[in-house]
């Protein structure tokens, strides 16, 4: 099972920096690439960034591209997702999500992973 669990998570103002992290104590997760979404308020969930597996490439929606960076502490098996800047557009229910098989044609599709954290919403308040 995956967990996202966001610290100092729930309302902050905008311009404000928030770090989400994602564990799961039944995988190891150097063996799995993670990737998080989001859901914003009556809009479809959506891709926002992705870690590999293998080299800790990462990737990132352009809407939060120099904002957002994710990475992994192996020995903590966690992988965490650094939000700066925060924006009212940001506001949303943050999932993370992992995936065994992963290519870059495909991080972007949910059906990619293999399995997915219950989320944890932020608002960003202005």
């Amino acid at each position: 099972e995956v967990a996202a669990a966001g610290v100092w998570g729930g309302l902050v103002q905008a311009g404000s920096s928030l770090r989400l992290s994602c564990a799961a104590p039944g995988l190891t997760f150097s063996t799995y690439s993670v990737g998080w979404f989001r859901q914003a308020p009556g809009k479809e969930r959506e891709f926002v960034a992705c870690i590999f597996r293998s080299g800790g490439r990462t990737y990132y929606t352009d809407s939060v591209k120099g904002r957002f960076t994710t990475s992994r502490d192996s020995a903590k098996n966690t992988v965490y997702l650094q939000m700066n800047s925060l924006k009212p557009e940001d506001t949303a229910v943050y999932y993370c999500a992992a995936g065994s098989r992963m290519i870059l044609g495909v991080i972007r599709r949910e059906d990619a992973y293999d399995y997915w954290g219950q989320g944890t919403l932020v608002t960003v308040s202005s």
